[in-house]
């Protein structure tokens, strides 16, 4: 499915926009996406990166080997999450987008960390690790 999707930061210096096809849109309970958000969850809409064009400066955290984490230098909207692991995608956090009204995540993904005290009353798929398996590395 293709969509044109656009969004900004908190403070609008940076902006994105894309009209390619959607990978994925998931809501990751991972431990690292629940610290680099100080959240429970983070929720993504995964797009092919040569899609997606930016304006603004961005800031990058490696938070692993091969794993970064892109953000406004300005007021710190978490932008975006980019690893070798998931060749061919950008996890683009969806509340950045600009309108998310047509927006709903398709699964809920690893599941075995979420934060105890969070109860899901949505029908989403919920799945225990990725719901797809991270490339091999080397």
């Amino acid at each position: 499915m293709t969509e044109t999707l656009v969004g900004q930061c908190m403070c609008g210096a940076v902006n994105w926009s894309s009209s390619g096809r959607i990978t994925r849109r998931l809501s990751c309970h991972c431990g690292d996406c629940q610290k680099a958000t100080s959240s429970p969850f983070t929720t993504f809409v995964g797009l092919p990166p040569e899609t997606v064009e930016w304006t603004g400066e961005i800031n990058h955290y490696e938070s692993s080997p091969g794993t970064h984490r892109g953000f406004c230098p300005k007021c710190g909207t978490r932008l975006y999450f980019r690893s070798d692991k998931w060749p061919g995608e950008i996890h683009i956090h969806a509340a950045t987008l600009t309108d998310a009204t047509g927006y709903t995540p398709d699964a809920h993904v690893v599941m075995a960390s979420a934060v105890p005290w969070l109860h899901l009353a949505d029908d989403i798929p919920k799945h225990q690790s990725f719901q797809a398996e991270p490339a091999d590395q080397e």
